[in-house]
C-alpha cells in the first residue's frame, strides 16, 4: 500500500506525460520545461517546502516514494528536481526568517528555480589543498572567488544555494543571485547522459553576497549541520531504483514477446522489491538507524549494483536494436552509469570496485 498523504496521488496523473518526454531531454541543447510544469501542476514542487510557506512539506517515506516514480517515469526531470529540493531544504533549515520568507513561496511553482553549488564541500575536488571557493568575510557580507564544478540548471536558476570556505577553514552556505556582478555561466561539456540536466561550472569573480543572503555558518564543515541529505543519501538511492525500475519496465515488455527472459526477469524483480522495502522502512524511520542494512551506505551499494546489472540485462536482452543510440535501452545503460559519480561516497565507490573486479567484500 502507497505510503503517500492523499495530496501526492496527483503525481500519477502525470507520470505518462513525465515519460512521453524523456527521450527528448537526451539532448545536450534540453531543458526540461515542459517536464517542470508538469510537476508544478501536480503540486510537486512543493513536496519539501514547508506548509507555512505554502508548501506541502513531505519527507520521509513519502518523499522516497515520489522520488521512486518519478525517476521510473524520467531520470532527467527528477534529477534536477532533486538539486532544486536540496537548496529549498537547506533554505528551510536556514535561521535567516526574511531569506525564508523571500524565498521558498516564490519556489512553490516552475515560474523560478533554485539549484545547488555544493558538490566541491562533500564529494568533488576533496583532494585540492586550496578550497574550490574561498570565501572573505568583508564589511556587510562575503567576497566568493572561485569555480563552481557542477552546478545543475546554472543558466536556469535565480538562486544558487552555494558553498565556500573561509581561510579559517569555516565555511559558509549562501543564496546566491546568479543575477550578481561577477557571476558567469561557463560553457557545459557533453556528458554520458543526463545532458538535459544543463550542469555546468559557474566562475566567481570577486562576487559580493550580502550578509541577508547567508543561509548557514561560517561553521566548520557546514554541510553537517541540519541534518538532512548529505552524499550516498536515501534520495539518490530512490533515484537510482526508479531509474532501474524503468530498464525493468522494457526487459518486461522484451519478456512478453521472448518468454525465455522470464527466468532472468523474476530474480531481478524480486531484487527489486527488497531493496524498495528496505529503503522506504529505512526512510520511514521504522527500523534502527544503527542496523548496517539499512545505513545509507548500504543502500546506496546494492540500489547502484541493481541499476546497473537492471539496464545491462534490459540492454542485453534487446540485442543490436538496444545499441542504437536513440533506443530506451542506451540511454538506460548510460543512465545507470550516473549513479557511479553522482554524490557517490568512497566507501560505496570502493564496494562498487571490488564487485567489478570479482573482489569479496572483506
Amino acid at each position: 500500500m502507497s505510503t503517500w498523504p492523499q495530496p501526492v496521488a496527483r503525481l500519477l496523473e502525470i507520470l505518462d506525460g513525465l515519460g512521453d518526454h524523456t527521450g527528448e531531454l537526451d539532448d545536450v541543447s534540453a531543458w526540461p520545461t515542459k517536464s517542470l510544469r508538469l510537476l508544478d501542476e501536480a503540486g510537486v514542487l512543493g513536496w519539501v517546502i514547508p506548509r507555512i510557506y505554502g508548501g506541502e512539506e513531505f519527507s520521509g517515506s513519502a518523499l522516497i516514494e515520489g522520488y521512486l516514480n518519478l525517476a521510473r517515469a524520467c531520470l532527467p526531470t527528477t534529477f534536477v528536481l532533486t538539486q532544486r529540493n536540496a537548496a529549498c531544504q537547506r533554505f528551510a533549515l536556514s535561521e535567516n526568517e526574511p531569506l525564508k520568507q523571500e524565498l521558498l513561496p516564490a519556489l512553490t511553482d516552475s515560474d523560478r528555480f533554485a539549484t545547488v553549488g555544493i558538490s566541491h564541500l562533500t564529494t568533488s575536488r576533496q583532494h585540492l589543498a586550496k578550497p574550490v571557493v574561498a570565501v572573505e568575510i568583508v564589511d556587510g557580507g562575503f567576497r566568493l572567488d572561485g569555480v563552481v564544478p557542477w552546478v545543475t540548471g546554472a543558466a536556469f536558476a535565480d538562486w544558487v544555494l552555494l558553498g565556500g570556505t573561509c581561510d579559517d577553514g569555516r565555511q559558509v552556505l549562501v543564496a546566491l543571485p546568479m543575477d550578481s556582478e561577477g557571476v558567469s555561466v561557463l560553457a557545459a561539456e557533453s556528458l554520458l547522459a543526463l545532458d538535459a540536466s544543463q550542469t555546468v561550472p559557474i566562475q566567481l569573480e570577486h562576487v559580493f553576497v550580502d550578509q541577508s543572503r547567508l543561509v548557514a555558518g561560517p561553521v566548520e564543515a557546514v554541510m553537517n549541520s541540519g541534518g538532512r541529505g548529505g552524499t550516498g543519501s536515501l534520495g539518490t538511492s530512490a533515484l537510482a531504483m526508479g531509474s532501474g525500475a524503468a530498464s525493468l519496465d522494457g526487459l518486461v515488455r522484451e519478456t512478453q514477446r521472448r518468454p525465455e527472459l522470464e527466468k532472468i526477469l523474476q530474480p531481478l524483480i524480486a531484487e527489486q522489491d527488497a531493496i524498495v522495502a528496505d529503503l522506504l522502512a529505512a526512510s520511514g524511520e521504522q527500523v534502527s538507524s544503527t542496523d548496517p542494512v539499512f545505513s545509507n551506505e548500504s543502500l546506496r551499494q546494492r540500489s547502484n549494483s541493481f541499476v546497473l546489472r537492471a539496464s545491462q540485462a534490459y540492454l542485453a536482452a534487446t540485442k543490436g536494436a538496444g545499441f542504437t543510440s536513440t533506443h530506451p535501452a542506451s540511454r538506460a545503460v548510460r543512465e545507470a552509469m550516473f549513479f557511479l559519480v553522482w554524490s557517490c561516497p568512497q566507501v560505496v565507490v570502493d564496494a562498487q570496485l571490488r564487485e567489478f573486479a570479482g573482489v569479496a567484500d572483506c
